[in-house]
């Protein structure tokens, strides 16, 4: 798996195919230290590599318990620092990251309610993703107050620091799942294996500088606080996460549902408590940076979900049977099925017949599957939940999103 990756990221500036579409040909500004290094990947190599990754992936996330720890922490942080010197992989997210926080700043408008596209004269404009011009930020609130403080640096700075905020969160989520897998009885070695030599992680994750890490990286510890039985901090923290990526969300109902046994009532309400007092504080933050512009976030991603098309796991396949057509009523269809799975799975934990973490689990994979927009970085959200679960069927549903995500070029 190092070889491979050391294979994309050292030929990155060279191949147009592992660069977002707005950044070809990539600007010398912007390939980083690894400028004119390698050679360029065709399409055969590139899947090639990636068949060869996600093989390696597969056979180490079966047998990392019987790896040392010093092997797999070493390769993990190898992996890390030869993706986070490479340029912007396969998206552009960070570049839209950085316009709506100059958006906000420089130009006094709301990130909420405008695109980049109302300001088509700013440089970001060109390297913004063509879908997504016109597209008003989706991120929570806290996301998008931090990335404020970006804006003073230039563009290539802006780049490496959601690059490093990414690589930096991605080792934190790591960290914590392995404190995590000893509280849960499960092997440590296995688990940050799982995460961090995951391929999605990894080289989409930290390679595109995505700020579902950051997400990640704060659920996990919510997580984790929560398994050491301090409800309020982790109520808190699993709504901060929520008010990066929406996505978070998903974990509470379910943290929620956990709570049994003597004192359950009052760890709900302590969940309850942490969960309020969190949102409270976001809402201020949100209302004070942004007014009424995070309501519109929902809207906005319903019509991105209303627009997603092939990029869904029923968008391609409607495609490839040439029934694109009938991508609204499925996509209705498959979110009645999506909220039926979760309140079944929600059931089956308040009663004690299902692990609280295995349930949020397998409705992360129904989210991955309903979803009418999917990306190969979405795949990351399951992939801790898996790692401390002792379900291998979800571990192995972990694996194959895995290689659907690498499948997405």
């Amino acid at each position: 798996m190092l070889a491979t990756s050391f294979l994309v990221c050292f030929s990155a500036s060279r191949s147009e195919l592992v660069l977002p579409t707005s950044l070809r040909p990539l600007p010398s500004w912007l390939a980083g230290p690894l400028q004119g290094t390698g050679f360029e990947l065709g399409l055969g190599a590139l899947i090639a590599a990636f068949v060869v990754m996600f093989a390696s992936y597969a056979i180490a996330a079966r047998s990392a318990d019987r790896l040392s720890a010093k092997t797999v922490l070493v390769c993990i942080v190898a992996l890390h620092a030869i993706v986070l010197l490479a340029p912007p992989l396969f998206s552009s997210d960070v570049f839209s990251y950085t316009a709506y926080a100059r958006m906000g700043t420089v130009f006094d408008a709301n990130p909420y309610t405008h695109g980049p596209n109302s300001f088509p004269m700013e440089a970001l404009h060109p390297l913004i993703g063509a879908q997504w011009v016109g597209t008003p930020t989706v991120y929570g609130p806290v996301f998008t107050a931090l990335s404020y403080l970006l804006v003073p640096f230039d563009i290539a700075a802006n780049v490496l620091a959601y690059k490093a905020v990414a690589a930096i969160s991605s080792l934190v989520l790591i960290l914590v799942i392995w404190h995590a897998a000893r509280l849960r009885g499960l092997n440590s070695v296995k688990a940050a294996a799982l995460v961090g030599l995951n391929p999605i992680i990894v080289v989409f994750g930290v390679g595109g500088g995505h700020n579902d890490l950051l997400m990640l990286a704060i659920l996990a510890v919510g997580l984790y606080v929560l398994l050491q039985e301090r409800e309020r901090s982790s109520g808190a923290l699993l709504i901060t996460a929520t008010a990066v990526k929406l996505t978070a969300g998903l974990l509470l109902p379910f943290a929620f549902a956990a709570r049994r046994g003597i004192g359950a009532g009052a760890a709900r309400r302590g969940l309850l408590v942490g969960a309020c007092a969190g949102a409270a504080v976001i809402v201020a933050l949100a209302y004070a940076f942004f007014g009424t512009g995070p309501l519109h976030v929902l809207a906005t991603l319903q019509g991105i979900q209303a627009e997603g098309g092939e990029h869904s796991i029923a968008g391609f396949l409607l495609k490839a049977v040439g029934l694109p057509g009938l991508a609204h009523p499925v996509s209705v269809v498959l979110t009645v099925v999506f909220a039926a799975i979760v309140a079944w799975l929600l059931h089956r934990v308040w009663i004690g017949e299902l692990d609280w973490i295995t349930g949020a689990g397998w409705a992360t994979v129904a989210l991955l599957c309903t979803t009418g927009f999917l990306v190969p970085w979405y795949v990351a959200w399951l992939i801790p939940l898996a790692a401390l679960s002792s379900d291998r069927r979800l571990l192995g549903a972990a694996i194959i999103l895995t290689g659907v995500g690498l499948t997405t070029l």
